[in-house]
């Protein structure tokens, strides 16, 4: 009972699939770990836009948490999109509440183009009361810099910024590079280990719509591989490179602003 692998999406539901809590469980099925979820919100869009959305109430979100601890071994969770600060307390008490391994925050408040996400007070909630509970922090560069109050202009100012998230609280960080150039050919993320240590990921930019999900499966794909018993910096290595391949082994999916590829791991056939 219980002995295969298992881990925690604690996200909103997004109808056409790509994002958020499909995008999450998409990625736990490839990297072959149990998902499990505690959908926080569902989200009515396509791949032109996001079109409506409903908040779970408190009380069921809470049952959600009960249910799982009741029943099953969660061995690593994560969190994507919490939308109010009653909400992101909520996450926070259930989490403290029960045992589901080590916890990956993708801090989601600001899209990769710059735009917010967040109301004021959700964000400051998610600063003084999420975030210290992270195992693995992941903001995008706009999410890192809103969080730490600065401007990053290069790879010292991405340190600097990836020291103060530390100094938040969180034990690991990964600052993920800009990347809203069509004109840059490379992505250098930078990951601050809780001892101290740190190393960069760079890669190839994908100049591609395809891009829906890419945060939630990366922060997913972390936690996957804690859940399977891998250590911070193994998790993020593979987690980076599931991502960089569903990026670039492309699907032809809806007609805008389309997914990548969970499937890449496995042979795509016609």
């Amino acid at each position: 009972m219980n002995q295969y692998p298992q881990a925690l999406t604690i996200a909103g539901s997004d109808s056409d699939g790509s994002a958020g809590m499909q995008a999450d469980l998409h990625t736990f099925h490839s990297l072959k770990v149990y998902g499990t979820s505690v959908v926080t919100a569902c989200v009515a869009g396509n791949s032109y836009g996001i079109h409506d959305s409903v908040t779970m109430p408190l009380s069921f979100i809470a049952q959600e948490f009960k249910d799982l601890a009741d029943d099953y071994q969660v061995r690593a969770a994560k969190t994507g999109m919490l939308g109010n600060s009653d909400l992101i307390n909520t996450v926070v008490e259930n989490y403290q509440k029960y045992d589901f391994g080590p916890l990956v925050v993708d801090p989601v408040i600001i899209t990769k183009h710059g735009d917010m996400l967040l109301e004021q007070s959700a964000f400051e909630t998610l600063k003084q009361n999420l975030i210290p509970l992270a195992t693995v922090i992941t903001p995008n560069f706009f999410e890192a810099q809103k969080l730490t109050e600065m401007q990053i202009n290069s790879d010292a100012d991405m340190m600097t910024a990836a020291k103060k998230l530390r100094d938040m609280g969180a034990k690991n960080v990964m600052v993920k590079g800009r990347h809203d150039s069509d004109e840059q050919t490379q992505v250098s993320d930078l990951v601050l280990l809780e001892d101290g240590s740190h190393f960069w990921l760079t890669g190839k930019y994908f100049n591609t719509d395809r891009k829906n999900g890419t945060g939630d499966s990366l922060s997913a794909g972390i936690a996957a591989e804690l859940a399977k018993g891998a250590s911070v910096t193994d998790a993020i290595k593979i987690a980076k490179g599931y991502v960089e391949r569903a990026i670039q082994n492309e699907i032809l999916v809806g007609h805008k602003y389309g997914p990548i590829n969970h499937w890449t791991t496995e042979e795509i056939k016609s």
